[in-house]
C-alpha cells in the first residue's frame, strides 16, 4: 500500500540516474536501468526513437557519433506508471563488461549520473509507489537464503505487513478523534465515548499489537537467524555438539573438563536459514580467574540468546547441581541429554521437552535440527507470514508501551491523547509515513546498486 510520500527534493526533480542492474561479470544479458525526466530525450539519442510504452522493442543502441554499440531490447515506462513513478527506460543488451561500460559512458554524456545503492527503490518510496516496508522487502527478497524467507519477503512486498499497520493506525486515529474532540471542543455538545468503551477499544488494540509483534518477531528470526547458546557443566559435550552441527572441527574437544574457557561463535544454515550458535565455558565453581571470566561471558551470552540448549550427561541422573543450573537460566531451555551412545537410551524428543542424542555418533541430531527449524518458524505454510527487521520490532514495542500507558490515563484526557499520538507516530515510522532523512539513508544504502 503506497505511503503518504515526503516532498521530493530538487535533486530528485531534476537528475536522471543510471545503473547496471545485472551482476558484475560476463553474462548472456546485461541490463541497464535509467530513471528520471531526461529518459525521453535519452531514448531519442540512443535508440533513435521513443519505444512504445510497456512493449519490448528490438533496437540498435548507438553512441552520440552514431556508432553501433549493441543491439537488444528496450522497455519504456512513462511516468507515473513505472516502478519509481518517473519515466524509466530499461536496456537489455549483451552482458559483456566492455559493452555495458560503453553504454554507461554514452549515457553519462547525455546528462545522467550513476545511481547510489538503493536509489531506484528510494525514488519509488518518495514518489508514493511503495511504503517503506515494501521497499525493504525488495532487498530482503534479493537476499533471501531459503524458500521460506523469499515467500515471506514477497508477502511483505505485496503489502501484508503494511496492511496490518494501516489497520492499527486507522483504529488509533478513530480513538484520537473522539478524545481530542472532547478536549478541544468541551463547550460543544459532543458525547464522548464512555470510559469503558475506550478501555475496550484500547484492550482490543493491545491484543492486536501483541499478535502482530509475535508474528514480526518470528519474521525477524527468519531474516536474521536465531541466536542459540549451548550451556552446561564442563565435559557434557557442548563443543562436540557445536562441531556436529557445524560439520567441522570448530571447537577443541578433549576429555579434560574446562577445555572451553571463552565463548566460541559459529553460524550454520539449516535449510538456508541462518542459525548463530555460541559455545560457552562449562558452568561450575572454580578458582581459575580465566575460567571465571569465561563463565561470566557465558552468563552474558545466555541473557542475549533467543534460545538456550542445556546439555546434561545422560550417564548421570538428575542431581542437585543440575536442578540449580536449570533454576538460574534466564528462560526455559531445551534440555539435551547427550552421550546416549554410552547409556543405550533411544534418540528422540520427549513430551517434557527433553531431547536424547549423541553428539559423537550423530544419533538424534536430525531431531534437533527439526526442533530448531520449528523454533525459527520454518514451516511449510507461509500464508500471513512476513519478514521483519529490528527497527520494525522496536517501533511496535514503542507503540505497545505507549498504548499500555494510555490505558492508565483514562482520567486525564490530555495525557491519554498524547499517548495515543505517540502510538500512531511509532506505527507510522514502520511504513515511513513519519521518518527522518538519516533513517532513509541507512535503509537504502544497504540495497544493491540498480535497485
Amino acid at each position: 500500500m503506497p505511503n503518504t510520500s515526503p516532498t521530493l527534493s530538487t535533486d530528485l526533480d531534476t537528475e536522471t540516474i543510471i545503473a547496471i542492474a545485472t551482476p558484475i561479470g560476463r553474462g548472456g544479458i546485461g541490463i541497464i536501468r535509467i530513471s528520471g525526466p531526461k529518459v525521453p530525450h535519452i531514448a531519442q539519442s540512443l535508440l533513435g526513437k521513443l519505444p512504445t510504452p510497456r512493449y519490448a522493442t528490438l533496437c540498435n543502441f548507438k553512441n552520440s557519433q552514431g556508432q553501433l554499440l549493441d543491439q537488444g531490447i528496450a522497455l519504456y515506462f512513462p511516468a507515473p506508471n513505472s516502478f519509481t513513478g518517473e519515466p524509466i527506460l530499461e536496456l537489455q543488451g549483451h552482458g559483456g563488461p566492455v559493452i555495458l561500460d560503453q553504454l554507461l559512458s554514452t549515457l553519462l554524456t547525455l546528462g545522467t549520473r550513476l545511481a547510489r545503492p538503493g536509489e531506484f527503490s528510494e525514488r519509488a518510496f518518495l514518489n508514493g509507489k511503495l511504503d517503506l516496508i515494501q521497499a525493504e522487502a525488495i532487498a530482503d527478497l534479493i537476499e533471501s537464503a531459503s524458500l521460506q524467507a523469499s515467500r515471506c519477503a514477497l508477502n511483505s512486498l505485496q503489502g501484508q505487513f503494511s496492511q496490518h499497520i494501516h489497520n492499527l493506525v486507522e483504529q488509533v486515529i478513530w480513538l484520537r478523534t473522539y478524545v481530542e474532540a472532547n478536549i478541544d471542543f468541551v463547550e460543544e455538545d459532543i458525547d464522548p465515548l464512555a470510559t469503558d468503551q475506550i478501555t475496550t477499544k484500547i484492550n482490543s488494540l493491545l491484543q492486536q499489537l501483541a499478535s502482530l509483534l509475535a508474528t514480526a518477531q518470528q519474521g525477524y528470526l527468519l531474516k536474521e537467524g536465531m541466536r542459540i547458546v549451548l550451556v552446561g557443566e564442563p565435559n557434557v559435550g557442548k563443543s562436540s555438539l557445536l562441531n556436529c552441527l557445524a560439520g567441522r572441527e570448530t571447537a577443541i574437544v578433549t576429555p579434560l573438563p574446562g577445555t572451553t574457557r571463552d565463548i566460541i561463535r559459529e553460524q550454520i544454515l539449516i535449510d538456508g536459514m541462518p542459525l548463530h550458535i555460541t559455545d560457552t565455558a562449562g558452568l561450575r565453581q572454580t578458582e581459575d580467574p580465566v575460567e571465571q571470566e569465561g563463565i561470566k561471558r557465558a552468563k552474558q551470552a545466555m541473557q542475549e540468546a533467543d534460545h538456550i540448549l542445556l546439555l546434561l550427561d545422560d550417564r548421570h541422573p538428575d542431581d542437585k547441581a543440575n536442578a540449580e543450573l536449570l533454576a538460574n537460566l534466564p528462560h526455559s531451555p531445551l534440555i539435551i541429554r547427550n552421550k546416549i551412545d554410552l547409556t543405550g537410551h533411544s534418540a528422540g524428543l520427549t513430551e517434557n521437552n527433553t531431547l536424547y542424542l549423541s553428539a559423537k555418533t550423530g544419533a538424534g541430531i536430525e531431531e534437533l535440527r527439526t526442533y530448531l527449524k520449528t523454533k525459527m518458524g520454518l514451516q511449510p505454510a507461509t500464508e500471513g507470514h512476513f519478514l521483519a527487521r529490528r527497527r520494525h520490532l522496536e517501533a511496535l514495542q514503542r507503540a505497545q508501551l505507549a498504548l499500555q500507558t494510555a490505558a492508565t490515563q483514562l482520567e486525564y484526557w490530555e495525557l491519554l491523547a498524547e499517548e495515543l499520538r505517540q502510538t500512531q507516530q511509532a506505527l507510522n515510522e514502520i511504513t515511513g509515513e513519519f521518518t527522518t532523512e538519516d533513517l532513509l539513508e541507512r535503509i537504502f544504502s544497504t540495497f544493491c546498486i540498480g535497485k
